[in-house]
């Protein structure tokens, strides 16, 4: 089971992006946001199709991590978000892992910070 699906009951989106672009809003299908309205979404709100989520940084996260093959076994650790901040709580294998995680994080657009203070290793 990825990410998306164990988190937040998603399967994989046609079309989803870890980071969407403006342009890649505006030509999303499913989408009611008019290109000129792009703008007025902060980074951290955006979903995984450019549309306004309240959680889309924490899900987009997610997909990333269902990206990486090394991050696909974790499930013991959850994604959140404060505002523009990643949330990692639970537990992972290894720092490595975790190290990894917070690295993928940080490079998702609208990620200012990833607290890692709720992650064990074990």
């Amino acid at each position: 089971m990825g990410w998306l699906q164990r988190l937040f009951g998603l399967e994989k989106p046609q079309n989803a992006e870890v980071n969407p672009t403006a342009q890649a809003i505006a030509q999303a299908p499913s989408t009611s946001v008019a290109a000129t309205d792009t703008q007025s979404i902060p980074p951290e709100r955006l979903g995984l199709n450019g549309e306004y989520d309240q959680s889309g940084l924490a899900k987009r996260v997610a997909l990333a991590f269902d990206e990486d093959p090394q991050l696909d076994d974790v499930d013991t650790l959850w994604v959140a978000q404060t505002g523009s901040t990643v949330v990692l709580k639970g537990k992972v294998p290894s720092q490595e892992i975790l190290n990894k995680m917070t690295s993928v994080a940080s490079s998702v657009n609208g990620a200012t910070d990833v607290d890692t203070e709720q992650a064990t290793i074990g």
